[in-house]
């Protein structure tokens, strides 16, 4: 403690100020008197710094301090150390040389006659810092980062472990600004080398704009000439409220007052204001939150609303918002994924399917555009249960498929978003972006791709039908009462009764009529010398016989793909759209009709260009560095656990 003591003091005196200083602040305390706690304060510093130092330098160390302050001093110049406790916080100083203590005690004693009092206006600029139980002082700030006394310079060396430097960093962080200072003044003063300048969070967040109407398609709809009607989508998991205090072991990292509802929503409503979408889409919306204050806030910011709760004891839900002034409803559609009775869909997960009409300016008065379909949904979580994803994936693409069909057969435009809970390149997403999936016998937790099981002695495994056709649902995610009627003459079968005759001797041979496939339909045997088929036509569910085995696929037909690359290329890293337990992933999504490109598949990843609806704009991604930098998410600069998604798409118009 008392290498400690002397140590601390030694950093005030010799590292806060320059010799002239010491010297006028000795000099204007002769002959007067301290308050006894001071007092001894002293009387301790000046035994145990003696015994601190050789005996060639305690008679000049015990000389500069054998000086009595006075009431008068403490009420206007400058006080360096107030309590023992503050000194055992104090940084470390490497201890001076002999020489510089004799030096500092002659420059001291010479000057105590030529300076009676020195006043304040005459120090160097001070702060004043009200301590609890004391009068006002005042800390001299710090001139350089080296300060000299005599010939030699005092190093001072600020840990990061301080916890004076922790409590200042927390200080100047905090929501609010207090109304009393802190107890400490040299917390806030001493800062004998530079301590970092942190980063602004909006900085190390910083998102850029990428302008994409400049990409070939975008111009040649420039050469056309044609109108677009342009609108921006925004897709956001806000967070619920419920879900953080129920899972507070998730948010160790996050200081308690970022996460609590009066302080996120603010930021929250000032993101999705910024950005000015004119369809909103967000995920895990707590119920009471939205009606009582999203709900009327989004309205006076001239958006209609539509909500649709989570099933079960749930409390949040999706919601669907869209200016009025850019928009019409034609149709509404909310979907429960849940089933009674059926275990692959047995969560309370839901989503909404909206048709709206565009509302053209006036100078496109004698414009027609399209109608425009806008999917929400947030996908349960669950890395292990990808055959409940599958399922309810497919019900929201059965949806989409009634809601965007025309009367001709094809698809309005479809703009889907969503927390899908499945990264980028799993066996879920390239379904969605490519329009099938052959999952019979997949491991259910290889469907999200979120997590690795692979080395359990069990997994569950998805088999063919993956659900029952009680469902209603095809496995083109068509709904079967939607199904384009057989040709006539051809013969009805249920699902059930064809499934009697999947192992029987005619269904294991090759049909002598079968276009031949290389490595599918050709005359290579299969499992016991038996061919295998390929053919789905009339069946209520595709599937491949092989053998005894039975492969299922599912499909859909509406040519969705991705807003965003899921990779940057300026740093050479992925992008990610959240950060669980501090590790980077994107879960999020924004899909959009486009055309498929002739012969275009690359390594099983289908090609597309635009098509009628084309994206114009994003807001770039971050990569996990860089959230790591801001403390991951949620941060006080970004509230929710995931990053917002943001684009811009322009809708062709044609003349009536």
């Amino acid at each position: 403690m008392a290498d400690a003591f002397f140590t601390c003091r030694k950093n005030v005196l010799l590292a806060k100020s320059t010799s002239t200083q010491i010297e006028g602040v000795f000099a204007a305390t002769r002959g007067r008197s301290v308050p006894e706690e001071q007092e001894a304060l002293l009387r301790q510093w000046q035994e145990e710094g003696a015994e601190n130092l050789p005996a060639s330098e305690g008679t000049s160390a015990v000389g500069i301090v054998s000086v009595k302050l006075t009431s008068d001093w403490l009420e206007g110049s400058q006080l360096l150390m107030t309590s023992l406790s503050d000194l055992n916080s104090a940084p470390e100083v490497t201890p001076c040389a002999g020489q510089q203590f004799t030096e500092l005690h002659a420059l001291a004693s010479s000057e105590l006659q030529d300076h009676a009092v020195t006043e304040p206006a005459k120090l160097p600029a001070a702060e004043a810092v009200a301590v609890a139980g004391s009068a006002p002082w005042a800390v001299v700030l710090p001139q350089v980062d080296h300060q000299v006394a005599g010939c030699a310079a005092v190093h001072v060396e600020v840990q990061n472990e301080d916890p004076a430097v922790l409590a200042w960093s927390l200080a100047r962080d905090a929501e609010t600004v207090p109304t009393e200072p802190p107890a400490w003044p040299i917390q806030d003063t001493v800062q004998l080398c530079p301590l970092p300048t942190e980063v602004p969070y909006h900085e190390i967040l910083w998102r850029d704009w990428e302008d994409l109407s400049v990409q070939p398609c975008a111009l040649e709809q420039v050469l056309k000439n044609t109108p677009l009607f342009e609108f921006r989508v925004m897709s956001y998991n806000i967070l619920a409220q419920d879900l953080v205090e129920q899972g507070l072991d998730l948010y160790l990292h996050c200081h308690p007052d970022i996460l609590n509802w009066n302080y996120r929503l603010p930021n929250l409503l000032q993101e999705i204001q910024h950005w000015d979408p004119d369809v909103l889409c967000l995920q895990e919306v707590q119920e009471n939150h939205y009606w009582e204050q999203l709900e009327p806030t989004f309205k006076e910011m001239g958006f209609a609303c539509f909500y649709k709760r989570r099933t079960g004891t749930k409390t949040d839900g999706c919601a669907v918002c869209y200016k009025h002034s850019k928009f019409q409803l034609i149709s509404l559609s909310p979907i429960e994924y849940f089933r009674p009775g059926l275990d692959v869909l047995n969560r309370d997960n839901v989503g909404l399917v909206l048709l709206l009409q565009p509302l053209l300016p006036e100078d496109l008065v004698l414009k027609a555009v399209s109608p425009l379909c806008v999917a929400n949904t947030h996908v349960l979580f669950n890395p292990r249960r990808g055959d409940i994803k599958l399922a309810q994936m497919a019900l929201l693409l059965a949806e989409i498929d009634k809601i965007a069909k025309t009367p001709e057969g094809s698809y309005y435009p479809v703009i889907l978003c969503g927390d899908l809970n499945s990264v980028p390149d799993s066996p879920l997403y390239k379904f969605i972006r490519n329009g099938e999936l052959s999952y019979h016998g997949m491991p259910a937790w290889k469907v999200s791709g979120q997590e690795n099981f692979s080395q359990q002695l069990y997994s569950r495994k998805l088999l063919a039908p993956l659900w029952p056709s009680s469902l209603g649902v095809t496995d083109n995610c068509q709904y079967v009462t939607l199904c384009q009627p057989k040709k006539l003459g051809r013969r009805k079968y249920s699902r059930d009764f064809l499934l009697q005759f999947r192992f029987c001797e005619a269904a294991c041979e090759r049909p002598p009529q079968l276009v031949l496939l290389e490595g599918v339909t050709d005359a290579k045997p299969g499992i016991n010398g038996r061919f295998f088929s390929l053919s789905t036509q009339g069946c209520p569910s595709s599937w491949v016989l092989f053998g005894q085995h039975c492969v299922g696929v599912i499909q859909h037909g509406l040519n969705l793909t991705s807003v965003y690359s899921h990779f940057l290329p300026q740093r050479g890293r992925p992008e990610v759209t959240t950060m669980p337990m501090g590790l980077g992933a994107t879960v999020d999504y924004i899909f959009y009709s486009a055309e498929p490109v002739e012969n275009g598949n690359r390594a099983g990843r289908r090609l597309y260009k635009d098509g009628a609806l084309k994206l114009l704009g994003r807001l770039s991604l971050l990569s996990e560095d860089v959230l790591l930098m801001a403390n991951g998410l949620p941060n006080p600069f970004c509230s929710s656990d995931h990053l917002c998604l943001l684009a811009s798409f322009g809708l062709e118009t044609s003349s009536l």
